[in-house]
């Protein structure tokens, strides 16, 4: 079992300080709009994917006018053994820490450990977060879709991560070169000069396809993946039968799946590269004209599928979200098989988006999880569940004006050394704090602790409720 059990913030979006604690089961984030609740658990979603579908830079993720922020979080990994079904076999604390800087490598920690990119530790904290975003991935344009497929195979495939910041690398530099040729036109260039920025553009080429090719392949692999689960979830969160899938839709269409199919048979992978890179030959004159990269991974698109019908154009709003739903569940199966374990739900302000058939039908499946952290603005968001089922409620309002009050709940690491990458990064972010709360546990690693005249309920407002008893959301 994996759970979150403690998670701190500095100067993470509205958060200056933070810290507060989780238990397994089902914990709530409770308060009106604007407190701050979806940037708490969007600083999970970082922790585990190493990006937020809320952003596509570092610099949002930075309370405005400081130049980093940090992310730490207690993990907890407990073993049971199920065969006699009493004995805990293993209880291991893991403590990350992430540096995000607006400018510049964000850089990331494990137990007090050398200085890693953040790369490095994507996918180690398993988590599946549904949120009122998740219907986009229906409607909304491509690359909503596509930073979907990008943070699930981030968690799912083993470096992706580097083939993605490579293949983006890549890109950026051929369009910079495509422009740097188009300002060129009509201007007197030496020959020398126009051809070196040729051959460069020749070498950039040969490598956005060879990337471009390999991202590809392994997106299409994902969206497999996703389709082993994606049709029979449809068909569980629906009322009627209908049939439901996934289609990848590379803008390398016509020369990867049909050329690059037959010249399978004449020349394989290096024939499929020289069908596209003469395909690129012929839209030169477009990308130099406006200095974009007309074709790549970037412009790749998935089609969810409804009854063999594109769901954009024709679901109705409520099979939208079962559509959405089904995705994210599908993606919390492939991390379930992948890690062993049961990855940590997250469920922001979803309760109020979704009818009651629905609204029960999540409840359910978040009740069979290990952990839950359910965002909503008042009580009567959470349905009423019968037993003896409790919840752990985090009062986020007096979460907030404790944060307010300049006390301080954060904490600093041990001394780095002055060459470690990790130091510069969060000098900025200790600089600003009054106290420190994180000491060196009991077995020697470091851990996200209290400040000693603080205790977590002070803290945080939390309380224990039960579900079917739901009391008034202020402590």
């Amino acid at each position: 079992m994996i759970t979150v059990s403690r998670l701190a913030l500095d100067h993470f979006r509205s958060w200056t300080n933070c810290v507060l604690d989780f238990k397994p089961g089902v914990n709530i984030l409770e308060g009106p709009n604007g407190l701050g609740k979806t940037n708490i658990v969007e600083a999970l979603e970082v922790l585990s994917t190493g990006s937020s579908h809320r952003a596509s830079t570092s610099q949002p993720l930075v309370e405005q006018g400081f130049p980093a922020a940090a992310i730490r979080a207690n993990i907890e990994e407990l073993s049971e053994d199920f065969e006699n079904n009493t004995e805990t076999i293993d209880d291991r604390t893991t403590t990350f820490e992430l540096a995000i800087r607006v400018r510049g490598a964000n850089r990331a920690r494990v137990d007090g450990g050398p200085s890693l990119y953040m790369r490095d530790i994507v996918g180690r904290v398993p988590l599946v977060a549904f949120t009122p975003d998740d219907q986009r991935l229906v409607w909304g344009d491509p690359a909503v879709r596509r930073s979907f497929i990008d943070q699930a195979a981030s968690v799912l495939v083993r470096g992706y991560t580097d083939l993605l910041q490579r293949f983006t690398h890549i890109a950026k530099q051929r369009a910079a070169l495509l422009k740097q040729i188009g300002a060129q036109e009509g201007v007197s260039v030496s020959e020398e000069a126009r051809q070196m920025r040729m051959n460069g553009l020749e070498v950039w080429t040969a490598q956005f396809i060879e990337t471009g090719l390999e991202l590809t392949r392994q997106r299409m692999a994902v969206i497999g993946m996703l389709n082993e689960y994606f049709g029979t979830i449809v068909q569980e969160l629906s009322d009627v039968d209908q049939t439901a899938t996934l289609v990848y839709e590379p803008s390398f269409d016509e020369l990867y799946l049909t050329q690059g199919a037959e010249a399978g048979e004449q020349g394989g992978p290096e024939r499929v590269k020289a069908a596209i890179s003469e395909h690129f030959q012929r839209i030169y004159t477009g990308e130099v004209a406006r200095g974009v990269n007309l074709i790549g991974p970037q412009r790749d698109d998935v089609s969810i599928e409804l009854n063999g019908m594109p769901a954009r154009e024709y679901s109705s709003n409520g099979e939208s979200w079962t559509l959405a739903l089904a995705l994210k569940m599908a993606l919390y199966r492939l991390l379930e098989r992948k890690a062993g374990e049961r990855p940590i739900v997250v469920l922001d302000d979803v309760f109020a988006q979704l009818d009651p058939s629905r609204r029960a039908k999540i409840m359910e499946f978040a009740l069979r999880q290990d952990q839950v952290i359910i965002t909503v603005a008042a009580a009567g968001d959470v349905p009423e569940l019968p037993g003896d089922a409790h919840a752990h409620v985090i009062d986020v309002a007096a979460l907030k004006l404790q944060g307010s009050g300049g006390e301080g709940t954060a904490f600093m690491p041990e001394p780095l050394s002055a060459d470690d990458p990790f130091a510069g990064q969060l000098a900025a972010v200790q600089a600003s704090r009054r106290t420190a709360g994180m000491h060196a546990g009991s077995d020697g690693k470091h851990k996200v602790e209290q400040s000693a005249d603080q205790s977590a309920e002070q803290v945080s407002g939390e309380r224990e409720i039960g579900l079917t008893k739901h009391e008034s959301a202020h402590a």
